[in-house]
């Protein structure tokens, strides 16, 4: 076996999803330690729905149009603009409980976030074949862990923990509205 599509597959994730460290982060940020769970099952329902639109993709369906893909960015500014506005009724302090970051909401930003994967992922995987393809996902798929796993160490880091305990019921609004202007925007052009 040739270790080359297992290089090219943690490379193409590593550069296709350093944007998800700080989402990542944000989002263990504002859990309690036993609720970690729902940010790394969100997580891997998001990537697994990229990866899933990505091989069928690959295999001609054309699951989502070009067309389409921008705006993926809805979600995640929707979803920025509610955790914003709940921020604004009850002022700054931080009250949001640690059961607001859910795993449909992980899984819902990974997948919108996931639009510049998708279009990275279709090309290589329409021309990898199966057996590397495979390949492709299962490094994914372990890549998804390791990014879990930076992201709460990210977000357990004592500076890092203090900032994000102040100031995460902040920064994840902020965070998510601008992915969602970041897809829409760039996904039109």
């Amino acid at each position: 076996m040739s270790w080359a599509p297992v290089w090219q597959a943690a490379g193409m994730f590593s550069v296709t999803n350093i944007d998800d460290l700080l989402v990542l982060a944000v989002f263990f940020g504002r859990v309690a330690g036993r609720r970690a769970w729902r940010v790394v099952a969100g997580q891997y329902l998001g990537f697994a729905g990229i990866v899933a639109v990505a091989v069928v993709g690959a295999l001609g369906a054309g699951l989502l149009p070009d067309a389409v893909v921008p705006y993926l960015g809805i979600l995640p500014l929707v979803l920025g603009l509610k955790a914003a506005w709940a921020l604004w009724r009850r002022g700054d302090d931080d009250g949001e409980p640690a059961d607001a970051v859910g795993v449909w909401q992980v899984a819902a930003v990974t997948f919108a976030n996931g639009g510049d994967n998708i279009g990275v992922y279709v090309p290589v995987f329409a021309v990898a074949g199966g057996g590397a393809m495979a390949v492709y996902v299962a490094v994914f798929l372990a890549g998804v862990a390791v990014w879990c796993a930076g992201g709460w160490f990210l977000a357990t880091r004592p500076v890092a923990a203090r900032v994000l305990g102040r100031w995460g019921h902040v920064i994840l609004p902020v965070v998510l509205i601008g992915i969602g202007v970041v897809i829409l925007v760039e996904g039109g052009g």
